[in-house]
């Protein structure tokens, strides 16, 4: 694979609930995107990934990830990570004052 820029506005653009998600790049090891949550948002439930870990890292803001199998919430500021396990459900709340973004990876690719 050749090296590649990929701008914001070429990003693959959908929702996951109120979450704004992009997906940046996919290869046939890793998927790499981000998320953006407004003050207060609550993303849909991500069922996980049968085959593939996904780390978060939180570029702006302050989170909430949880877990609803084991009911677990992890809190994350601005430089923070999580990884998720393959075939974990998982979801995003920003419980700051500012807009969330976090991007995510995914390896290797579902």
């Amino acid at each position: 694979m050749d090296t590649k820029v990929v701008r914001k506005d070429a990003a693959r653009l959908f929702m996951d609930g109120p979450e704004v998600c992009r997906e940046y790049a996919v290869t046939d090891k890793i998927l790499f995107g981000s998320s953006t949550l407004l003050p207060g948002q609550t993303g849909a439930v991500d069922p996980g990934h049968p085959v593939s870990k996904e780390i978060f890292f939180v570029s702006r803001g302050q989170v909430i990830m949880h877990t609803p199998d084991d009911g677990k919430y992890y809190e994350l500021g601005e430089g923070d990570i999580i990884v998720i396990p393959e075939g974990k459900p998982h979801r995003l709340s920003n419980i700051g004052t500012e807009v969330a973004v976090i991007t995510w990876s995914l390896a290797p690719t579902p």
